[in-house]
């Protein structure tokens, strides 16, 4: 993936979802996973290359970004979520319904949780289940990433099952670190673009089928750069929560 452009902003909210296909390609990501597991930290990584380790409580952002891949402009939006948790010691999930719409608008999803905590790692497999209920015969193309790879002494989830984890769900697993692994966060943002790519190149136009969910507005202009100068000003501290 190669020639960003040096825009980075938020777009406007269809009402309704837009069409998988069209005539300029657009990729849809949503990012999904437990609080504190780093969502943000890794989307930012990915989308400017830098690490920011510490950041207010997620309000949901859309990202875009342009960039060529195969050859092809692509228009790149990139939805983080807020976290979802599970219902006291049970293996059903509470989420948002901010969450359900974006579920149903992405075209692709990354699933995120932290090696260092193993209550992110059983969020993971109901919310592959929830996902499913919302698209019970749709292709999901999905990446799998276990995040905070740099404190391995604090590790809970082994790599083992967090490739049994991506190969149940059929999806692409990396072990990663936002802190520290630049270009192991880009390649695997970069792979699963490249699978929506094909995916939606293959298909026929037509429309998802599912609920017609509203999606909730992302924030304005100036929200972004407020969220962007506190990212900024706060780079170099060690903390990597959300």
């Amino acid at each position: 993936m190669s020639q960003y452009s040096t825009n980075f902003l938020l777009l406007p909210i269809p009402e309704y979802p837009v069409l998988d296909c069209v005539p300029n390609k657009i990729i849809k990501l949503v990012v999904l996973g437990g609080s504190s597991v780093g969502k943000t930290a890794l989307v930012v990584r990915f989308l400017t290359k830098r690490f920011i380790g510490d950041y207010e409580a997620n309000a949901g952002a859309l990202y875009s970004r342009k960039f060529t891949i195969d050859g092809e402009q692509i228009s790149l939006q990139v939805q983080d979520t807020p976290f979802v948790s599970l219902e006291d010691d049970t293996d059903s999930i509470c989420c948002q319904e901010q969450i359900n719409r974006s579920i149903y608008w992405a075209d692709g999803f990354v699933f995120v949780y932290s090696i260092t905590e193993y209550e992110s790692y059983r969020v993971i497999r109901p919310l592959y289940q929830h996902i499913r209920k919302i698209h019970p015969n749709a292709n999901i193309p999905l990446l799998l990433m276990a995040n905070k790879g740099d404190l391995l002494r604090a590790r809970q989830v082994s790599s083992k099952e967090g490739l049994q984890l991506a190969s149940e769900l059929g999806g692409t697993y990396y072990e990663v670190s936002a802190r520290e692994n630049c270009e192991g966060v880009h390649e695997a943002f970069q792979q699963l673009c490249q699978e929506v790519s094909r995916m939606i190149g293959s298909c026929n136009g037509e429309k998802r089928r599912g609920l017609h969910l509203v999606r909730p507005k992302s924030p304005n202009m100036q929200d972004l750069k407020r969220r962007l100068k506190q990212a900024l000003t706060s780079k170099g501290k060690s903390a990597t929560t959300l």
